[in-house]
């Protein structure tokens, strides 16, 4: 399978030429337009009770769409998120593991297992709620982000404000911390943050949707 994200970083789009016989899963309502003939099969996110364990504790749709090419030519198949921003693509080894904040997946192609699991009440304090996503592979996997993308490696601890995190190794562990002091933390406007402590990959997003509800609730008053 070969593919091109266009139009990136704020209105990123994922363009897929599917090779015959090839097939790719994505969340509902992801698909923006594909060929005629390519093939399109709608099931429960991993059977029926996991399904409904992704959409109302991992924040993902309960059903996903499977888009399979079963023609003697490449299809072509449109990919977008609903939120505007940027999205990128991780090919995970054989039993590499990354954990997804809500809504962050996109689509998946591959053996990937994608299981929802308790994330814990520190990464509900840190804004990013008590499941998260675990994916693991092999498999490659498309997600996205409100804002733009940035990738960094962890080596002893990183500090993250809340509604950042994007995806990140299951090897580090969440801290939930003040900013500064408790009047610092207060008159910085930065209150808590995610003290991420450990080796591991993290992605995160340029802008916070949370950020843009309070923005947005100031002008509606």
């Amino acid at each position: 399978m070969s593919y091109e994200i266009r139009y990136k970083p704020a209105f990123a789009t994922i363009f897929v030429d599917l090779q015959p016989g090839e097939k790719l899963t994505a969340e509902a309502g992801a698909m923006a337009s594909m060929d005629g003939k390519v093939n399109l099969a709608t099931t429960f996110f991993g059977g029926f009770f996991p399904a409904l364990m992704k959409a109302f504790l991992g924040g993902e749709s309960l059903f996903v769409n499977t888009f399979s090419n079963t023609s003697s030519r490449p299809l072509q198949l449109v990919l977008t998120q609903a939120s505007v921003g940027d999205i990128e693509v991780l090919d995970l080894k054989e039993t590499e593991e990354m954990c997804f904040q809500p809504g962050a997946y996109i689509a998946h192609m591959g053996k990937l297992q994608l299981g929802v699991q308790w994330a814990g009440f520190k990464s509900w304090l840190s804004g990013e709620g008590l499941f998260r996503l675990k994916v693991k592979g092999p498999g490659r996997i498309f997600f996205g982000a409100y804002g733009g993308i940035s990738e960094y490696q962890v080596r002893g601890d990183f500090v993250v404000d809340t509604g950042h995190l994007v995806a990140y190794s299951p090897a580090l562990t969440m801290n939930v911390k003040m900013a500064g002091g408790l009047m610092g933390s207060i008159t910085s406007g930065e209150g808590l943050v995610n003290r991420l402590e450990g080796n591991g990959k993290i992605y995160l997003q340029s802008r916070s949707i949370d950020g843009l509800v309070k923005f947005l609730r100031t002008k509606l008053r």
